[in-house]
């Protein structure tokens, strides 16, 4: 096969700046390949996207995530010692640990206290406007401490909100507002570290929420990750809950754009739930692309990767991939009647086996957070959508609705009482 195409010009991060989320696909679409060679922050990589590329990335480890994340970014997100950093054996014993926190009973406690107080926000507020996006991420921060067993004052959590908020909405930003969200950053770790310290001084507990179960979590030698790395692991679960706030809002933009499945759903026909949960999913822009170090030499294509080399897997544009999605830019929650995407068509948040790649672990509890939103949404609140900037900036990463998503008239309804029907049934 010939070599991959190369992006004309000596240096394309200005053109990745500008273009955002479209900067992969644009030019897998002008070069005619779903894969190129290019130059980014003055560093070679390659681009790739599609089904193909995915399981590529995905199967096998041929990659590791040291080095393939600007070390500005790793700050924010994270960390040095964290999960996303390991490979091998290390990278497999830790990621069993976050996996064990994601077994269905444990997401449904987060999906009912996140329920209660979502309910008490929109009880408190009265009928005025709330812009969603700000509320459900105070909402997220308070329930995901609360489960996890952090320590957390009630009039504290607006600034816990703040301080998570500015590590997700700063990782594309330059200057003072990622210099600030750096300092955030740092002071959520001290924060952190004192709640494993004053953990372990206390002893084994039996207690099985996220903080106990990281804080006396072992290693394959056996020991104790230290203070730092085990805060690091901690955040690790929290600032990601706390993210799942852009998915919640992304799923209140479709049901405000497609009326006809917010009816359905507020009839209480789920049929199609989890299909209207994936296909959220699949067109919401969260982030970009994810980027991998070879580990070793190998062949794809016909062509050499070498060791240490850059690679960059588009997932906006493989969540997009005609060869997997028949019109894959029309909404349509009915495409997952008939099948499933396989583990390498749909990869908001990586793809693979869980168990083994680097594929989030929290991506259940991500389907089972949106899910409990839509009933909230649909069954147990009225509110009205008022003129707003509901336009969404592509070019800024991670995206959002200019608006936020601001509701008015917001009340609950004063038949509906807590959801039943919330929350896992089973692990997917």
């Amino acid at each position: 096969m010939p070599p991959f195409p190369r992006e004309a010009g000596f240096d394309s991060t200005l053109a990745l700046m500008r273009e955002g989320y479209r900067f992969i696909p644009n030019r897998c679409r002008r070069l005619g390949s779903d894969a190129f060679e290019t130059r980014l922050m003055l560093r070679k990589a390659v681009c790739i996207s599609g089904p193909e590329a995915a399981e590529m990335f995905y199967g096998g480890e041929r990659f590791t995530r040291v080095g393939a994340m600007p070390n500005r970014v790793l700050a924010l997100l994270q960390d040095r010692g964290s999960v996303q950093t390991l490979d091998g054996n290390a990278h497999r014993h830790r990621k069993a640990m976050f996996l064990a926190m994601m077994e269905p009973d444990a997401r449904r406690r987060l999906c009912a206290v996140v329920e209660r107080r979502w309910r008490e926000r929109v009880a408190a507020a009265g009928p005025q406007e709330i812009m969603l996006f700000a509320m459900v991420r105070e909402v997220l921060t308070g329930a995901v401490c609360e489960w996890a067993g952090v320590r957390v004052a009630e009039d504290e959590v607006p600034a816990a909100t703040a301080r998570f908020g500015a590590m997700i909405d700063n990782v594309s930003t330059f200057g003072p507002k990622h210099w600030r969200a750096r300092l955030l950053r740092i002071r959520t770790e001290r924060w952190i570290r004192r709640e494993i310290e004053r953990i372990r001084s206390r002893g084994p507990s039996g207690k099985d929420d996220a903080a106990h179960r990281i804080a006396w979590h072992r290693g394959p030698d056996g020991n104790l990750l230290d203070t730092a790395t085990a805060a690091v692991e901690l955040i690790n679960v929290l600032r990601p809950t706390v993210a799942n706030a852009r998915f919640i809002v992304w799923s209140a933009l479709a049901l405000h754009q497609h009326p006809e499945w917010r009816d359905r759903f507020a009839s209480g026909d789920e049929t199609d739930l989890d299909g209207f949960v994936q296909e959220v999913r699949r067109l919401s822009p969260f982030f970009p692309f994810v980027g991998g170090r070879v580990r070793e030499p190998f062949d794809w294509r016909g062509r050499r990767f070498a060791k240490g080399e850059w690679v960059l897997l588009d997932l906006y544009g493989t969540n997009r991939d005609g060869r997997s999605f028949s019109d894959p830019d029309q909404f349509d929650p009915a495409r997952f009647r008939q099948s499933q995407p396989t583990a390498f068509d749909l990869v908001p948040q990586g793809g693979g086996h869980h168990e083994t790649s680097h594929r989030c672990p929290g991506e259940w509890l991500t389907i089972d957070l949106m899910k409990t939103a839509i009933r909230l949404l649909t069954r147990q609140m009225h509110y009205t959508v008022p003129p707003q900037d509901l336009s969404v900036a592509l070019d800024r990463v991670p995206a959002l609705p200019k608006s936020g998503f601001v509701m008015a008239n917001v009340r609950l309804r004063p038949d509906a009482g807590p959801d039943q029907a919330a929350g896992p049934r089973s692990r997917p």
